[in-house]
């Protein structure tokens, strides 16, 4: 049962994070997928099928723009993904957000986080 509460809480989450990853520099979806695996000490381990609506999602809703690198050499065409101005508005929003919500839910669990 913890496991269907584990992944209703992280949804809730995500392209909160994945904004966030963003905000830093422009990255591509496998470089997000690590970055969130290895921020999140493995909690939030996404696979392609996971981050790419959330990405789709976002470029739809203006939040995030994506270009097409160049190859050069033996390097692969990669798409990659930045935050816009927009998107970091909504950012900031998300984690005001999330910082009041998070702390009423430890005041109704009774911490003083």
């Amino acid at each position: 049962m913890n496991l269907r509460y584990e992944q209703q809480m992280k949804k809730g989450v995500l392209e909160m994070l994945v904004l966030n990853l963003l905000s830093e520099t422009e990255k591509y979806g496998y470089q997000l997928i690590m970055e969130l695996r290895d921020k999140s000490r493995g909690i939030f381990t996404l696979k392609e099928g996971t981050l790419y609506p959330i990405l789709y999602r976002l470029e739809d809703d203006g939040l995030v723009v994506s270009r097409w690198s160049k190859p050069s050499g033996k390097e692969v065409s990669r798409k990659y993904y930045k935050i816009t101005e927009t998107g970091i508005s909504e950012l900031a929003e998300l984690r005001k957000l999330w910082e009041d919500f998070s702390a009423n839910v430890f005041l109704t669990l009774g911490d003083s986080k």
